[in-house]
């Protein structure tokens, strides 16, 4: 799947129908639903605040793919770095309303993956986000009903969810749909096979009931249809060089990040450090995203659903730029859009400045960096 960088503005049509991504979400989830006051870390004695701010706020999905950020949490690393300034956090089931709650100031900071990304910096033309980091890769599979698809030509004719019209997940399997030489009306879902845009929470119980047949999804709905009886017959990481792909990428404010550089250092580098404990410390990391996570929803999940959909993520600190030119690619491919003017979405000199001062080998932005 080699990367298309060729730049031009959206479609007036694809941009609207990524914008839309459905306002349902966004109107349960306003800007995120706060949870600080359930954290217990404390600031050192003597700390200071940095760049004279009170609080940073801070927002990430309640799901394994942002585990870097729920380890962080969990561990005090983003309180630990920010010292005397309070490290606010924010929950998030959906893109639009974190890009939402972005723009609006309501979050400086924040988890996101690649579609909302792309989505919110080409509707801003280049002035709302950049990508100052990476956090995940892989953790998406295909899951489907085996008494009913028993291989990946059985797919065909059948029902098939992803979470939401235009979303990663949902790009992804209209771009995999496309290359089997199925046709699928990339809007309402119809033709050789039916997409059915649910809501991951809900899936689990549409898998159970029988109205889908499968879905690509990702972690931890993929392991919780696996244990309800599904089986996963394809995961996306095969269809990518190196089987990585970017799924979760650390986002900021432009303003914020002009403003208050030294306060993003300090979130980048938890970040940083919170990955090299999750590589190192696997056991201990998930344990400690799973408490976060139940925290957070108020259940843990179970371990026959936290085990496999843990061990199908890798977390980076590389944003694996050339991965979301080619997502791009194939969002313009499904027909949802026109080849996106990408230039300028990367700002990653924070970053490397905390690998260069750790020994690590810097991180590269595919031609896509600030210039």
């Amino acid at each position: 799947m080699p990367a298309n960088r060729s730049r031009s503005k959206f479609l007036r049509r694809g941009t609207a129908v990524l914008a839309a991504l459905p306002l349902l979400a966004l109107a349960a989830c306003g800007y995120g639903s706060h949870s600080d006051d359930t954290d217990t870390a404390k600031v050192a004695a003597g700390s200071k605040k940095i760049d004279g701010l009170d609080s940073v706020k801070i927002g990430y999905f309640g799901n394994l793919t942002h585990a870097t950020a729920l380890v962080g949490r969990e561990q005090d690393l983003f309180q630990k770095e920010l010292g005397a300034t309070k490290a606010d956090y924010a929950i998030f089931n959906a893109g639009p309303s974190e890009i939402e709650a972005l723009n609006s100031g309501s979050i400086d900071i924040g988890w996101l993956g690649p579609s909302p990304a792309i989505n919110g910096y080409t509707k801003s033309n280049g002035k709302s986000l950049k990508i100052i980091g990476g956090s995940a890769s892989g953790g998406v599979k295909l899951v489907v009903n085996p008494k009913k698809i028993k291989s990946l030509k059985d797919v065909k004719g059948k029902k098939i969810a992803t979470p939401q019209l235009g979303n990663t997940q949902d790009v992804a399997f209209l771009n995999w749909v496309a290359e089997q030489g199925w046709k699928v009306d990339a809007q309402s879902g119809k033709g050789d096979v039916t997409v059915v845009r649910t809501d991951n929470k809900i899936t689990p119980d549409a898998f159970k009931a029988g109205s889908i047949d499968g879905a690509w999804v990702p972690e931890p709905t993929a392991s919780k249809l696996v244990a309800e009886g599904g089986r996963t017959i394809l995961d996306e990481s095969t269809l990518w060089p190196d089987k990585k792909f970017v799924i979760t990428n650390i986002i900021v404010r432009q303003a914020f990040l002009k403003e208050h550089p030294k306060a993003v250092e300090a979130v980048l580098k938890a970040s940083v450090e919170a990955n090299k404990w999750i590589n190192a410390n696997s056991d201990k990391a998930k344990t400690a995203a799973n408490k976060q996570l139940g925290i957070d929803s108020g259940k843990e999940l179970p371990a026959n659903v936290l085990d496999p959909a843990w061990k199908s993520i890798r977390f980076t600190d590389d944003p694996l730029a050339a991965t979301l030119n080619t997502e791009a690619a194939h969002a313009v491919k499904a027909g949802l859009l026109q080849k996106p003017n990408l230039k300028g979405i990367y700002d990653l000199t924070v970053l490397n400045k905390i690998l260069k001062a750790a020994g690590e080998d810097p991180v590269d932005a595919a031609g896509l960096g600030t210039s």
